[in-house]
């Protein structure tokens, strides 16, 4: 293998050192090649900065994007009790998020809405969209900052309930959501993860789990703003989208939904500030075809630009940290 010196600058100086660039010195070089240098780059810069986008290099394919995560010490992670519809391309490799190109998808940090989730992801770019296709990021800890105490204060002390409602052809049927057909590897899977379950009459399923609103970076030891009370809560439907499905069904058995830790509803206007906050923290940047970009999950989230025309991104996650409530 061949020995090459790497250095990372940051991709935007005025937004800050998210995402750190590192260049291939050459333009098409081996990734494989460099994966050594790379990762011991990301020791140095990721705990500083959140993300790392690499640039120039030769990846190859899937597969050679799959090594590539794998090499920094962690199995991939399949996608487990997740909350979108995605494809499995190679093993522990997946499409993103599969929404209508037309919408945008706001920040989140992978699966901040449970108490299990992967502490490295990686984006690869296969092909980017003529025309928008951006994955927005942002700084956790900056957004952290940025919220109001009050805000930050409520949410610590009360933490979130997240409550969904699997298939009824509104959401992801459950048997994507957790890989199986069968409803006793459903419920032992939640009772593994402190999960509360009730299977309803037509058969579909509900889950409810209290989790954090915010959390230690269990290495840097910095607090983060990390759930997903933005996206899960009815208030980020669009009025007519909410009131057609409040037309439908019942407050409890929306698809998705979240409340206080104590099951008492969280204010609209509380989630608009979050959203206000979240909209001034991103940071975006045109995917070039064969970018990689590699984020601490807790310390950096991510979001979509909607887009025209073929867009092709891969994910991979890695490390897996189990969080506790009180």
């Amino acid at each position: 293998m061949a020995v090459v010196a790497l250095s990372g600058s940051p991709l935007l100086p005025k937004s800050g050192n998210l995402p750190m660039l590192i260049s291939a010195p050459e333009a098409g070089m081996s990734l494989a090649d460099a994966t050594m240098e790379i990762s011991m780059l990301a020791e140095q810069h990721l705990p500083l900065c959140g993300g790392l986008l690499m640039r120039g290099f030769d990846v190859g394919n899937i597969n050679g994007f799959h090594t590539f995560a794998e090499s920094f010490g962690h199995p991939l992670l399949s996608y487990e009790f997740g909350s979108t519809p995605r494809s499995n391309v190679a093993k522990g490799v997946y499409t993103s998020t599969e929404y209508p190109a037309h919408q945008s998808i706001p920040l989140h940090s992978e699966q901040a809405y449970t108490l299990s989730w992967p502490m490295k992801i990686w984006f690869y770019c296969v092909t980017s969209a003529p025309n928008g296709g951006e994955t927005p990021i942002a700084d956790n800890r900056l957004v952290y900052r940025s919220i109001s105490s009050s805000i930050r204060e409520r949410l610590s002390r009360h933490g979130l309930m997240y409550v969904r409602n699997y298939g009824g052809g509104l959401d992801v049927a459950w048997q994507n959501v957790f890989n199986t057909q069968d409803r006793q590897v459903v419920e032992r899977y939640c009772r593994e993860n402190a999960i509360e379950f009730a299977w309803k009459e037509d058969g579909e399923l509900r889950t409810w789990q209290r989790c954090q609103a915010v959390a230690q970076h269990p290495h840097t030891k910095e607090w983060v703003w990390f759930n997903q009370a933005h996206l899960f809560h009815v208030s980020n439907l669009q009025a007519e989208v909410r009131e057609a499905l409040l037309d439908i069904v019942e407050e409890q058995d929306l698809p998705r939904n979240v409340y206080y830790g104590d099951g008492s509803p969280i204010e609209d206007s509380l989630l608009e500030e979050v959203r206000g906050v979240l909209d001034q923290s991103k940071v975006m940047f045109p995917w070039q075809s064969g970018d990689i970009l590699m984020l601490d999950n807790m310390l950096a989230s991510h979001a979509r630009e909607p887009f025209s025309g073929n867009r092709k991104v891969v994910v991979a996650m890695a490390e897996a940290f189990n969080a506790t409530m009180p």
